[in-house]
């Protein structure tokens, strides 16, 4: 049998693979659209709880464009931002064992959306050397099929791709998840040997803007916060 010409492969892969990414791309936007939803809707309610406890804790929600939006919550700021690219999995990846991927490689395709923790001063302060840590990835294929790579509990909680397909009241138990994850990973001193000199420059840049790297866990290699992506 002769081989298809040249341009009709490439029409092909195009239909195949271009078309699918497009779709998904729409489908990906829609379920970041009602991320946002659960999001703003969480927060209002503990914003109304918290103020018969203490009406001083920040909460709050930021829409910061169609593909990031922020929740504050006390000292802790949350970045949800969704990338606006489609990915596949290196072939080593837990997806590509799974009997539903090998069934059509297509549905390893996925939308991504990646939950960033930053201290909300260093946002506030503009202090652009303070580091912020991945929380979670959130992915999601063309059927809505989904798994989070992430932390402790969002590192297991959700990831069932073969059967579980994403919903609004998976996207809020996915919200709480990574809020409670991130009330739970506190801010530490760093190491002295690391912050015992400071240059001249340092400290009026400090006194300005608070320039001195800060993160939460920073100088430090934490063995008991176990990731399932690297």
């Amino acid at each position: 049998m002769a081989e298809k010409p040249t341009k009709e492969l490439i029409l092909d892969i195009l239909k195949k693979k271009a078309c699918l990414k497009q779709c998904l791309f729409k489908k990906t936007i829609q379920v970041f659209d009602e991320f946002k939803t659960e999001a703003e809707k969480l927060v209002g309610e503990l914003r109304v709880e918290m103020k018969k406890v203490d009406d001083n804790v920040a909460l709050e929600y930021y829409l910061k464009g169609d593909y990031e939006f922020h929740i504050k919550f006390g000292g802790d700021i949350l970045v949800f931002f969704m990338h606006t690219n489609i990915f596949d999995f290196p072939k080593n990846h837990q997806i590509w064992q799974s009997s539903y991927v090998k069934e059509d490689e297509l549905r390893s395709y996925c939308g991504m959306i990646n939950v960033y923790n930053f201290l909300a001063d260093s946002l506030k302060y503009n202090r652009i050397n303070d580091i912020g840590y991945l929380v979670a990835r959130f992915f999601v294929n063309n059927e809505l099929h989904y798994f989070v790579e992430g932390k402790k509990q969002l590192g297991f909680l959700y990831n069932d791709f073969i059967h579980e397909t994403i919903d609004t009241t998976k996207i809020r138990k996915i919200v709480e998840s990574t809020i409670l994850y991130s009330i739970d990973f506190d801010l530490l001193t760093p190491p002295y040997n690391t912050v015992n000199e400071i240059s001249v420059m340092d400290i009026i840049e400090v006194t300005n803007a608070a320039n001195i790297k800060t993160g939460k866990r920073l100088g430090f290699k934490f063995q008991s916060d176990i990731n399932n992506f690297e």
